[in-house]
């Protein structure tokens, strides 16, 4: 979130959300803009936006695959959502 977000005045917002039965974290950022199609292949190993999205070559594409393996070793779920405007919305739910 911190490396895939706007050069200046960027932001990541981390909250807490309750929900019956389980913990949930959503990170947000307002990066650059992920077309809806491309959101599930950021969780695959060693997939990365193309560099004039992202504005790097830094970094492998692993990020987001280790979160969603970590997720799901411990029976929880992770899902993304574009930002209207660029960024994504993370959100990982773990049961109690």
């Amino acid at each position: 979130a911190v490396r895939y977000n706007i050069p200046k005045e960027g932001w990541v917002e981390v909250a807490t959300e309750p929900q019956p039965g389980c913990a949930v974290l959503v990170v947000t950022n307002p990066g650059p803009v992920v077309p809806a199609y491309e959101v599930e292949n950021l969780f695959e190993p060693f997939r990365r936006l193309r560099t004039e999205r992202t504005g790097s070559d830094k970094g492998v594409g692993l990020g987001l695959s280790i979160v969603r393996s970590v997720v799901r070793a411990h029976d929880g779920t992770i899902t993304a959502e574009p930002r209207e405007g660029g960024g994504l919305v993370i959100r990982v739910s773990m049961p109690q």
